[in-house]
C-alpha cells in the first residue's frame, strides 16, 4: 500500500511522539505511575504504539525519507528497546534503574536524530 507523504509524516510523528514520552522520565512518573493527566497512557500502550509502527518505518526508512543517522538512532532503539517490556512491565519497579536509564539516553538520542521536539498541548 502507498502512503501519501501527509500519512508518512503522521506516523513519523506518531513514533517520535512515544519515543518523547520514554525519553522523559517526570512525564512516565506522572502519567505512567501516578495516573495524573491530562494524558491517558501507560507504559504498555507506549510500548504497543511504538512497535506497531516503528517495524514499517525500518523496513520502508527510504520511502519516509530517514537519513542514515536517523535510520541508525532508531534502529539501536528499537533494538535495546524491543526486549525490555518482556523482562519489566510496570515502571514503578525499573523507572530508576541503569537499564532504564540507557533506554532513556538512547530516546533522547533518536530525538536529536530526528530534530525532534514534542508539541505541548
Amino acid at each position: 500500500m502507498k502512503l501519501t507523504d501527509e500519512a508518512k509524516r503522521d506516523i513519523l510523528n506518531f513514533v517520535l511522539e512515544r519515543v518523547a514520552n520514554v525519553a522523559n522520565k517526570e512525564y512516565q512518573k506522572r502519567v505512567w505511575i501516578r495516573g495524573d493527566g491530562p494524558e491517558e497512557d501507560s507504559f504498555d500502550d507506549a510500548v504497543c504504539d511504538f512497535f506497531m509502527e516503528c517495524e514499517s518505518i525500518l523496513e520502508r526508512n527510504k520511502d519516509f525519507s530517514l537519513d542514515n543517522l536517523q535510520y541508525q538512532v532508531l534502529k539501536i532503539f528499537h533494538d535495546e528497546f524491543e526486549n525490555f517490556p518482556m523482562r519489566h512491565d510496570w515502571p514503578g519497579d525499573f523507572i530508576d534503574t541503569p537499564e532504564w536509564e540507557k533506554i532513556i539516553d538512547l530516546a533522547k538520542e533518536v530525538l536529536e536524530g530526528f530534530q525532534y521536539q514534542k508539541k505541548q498541548s
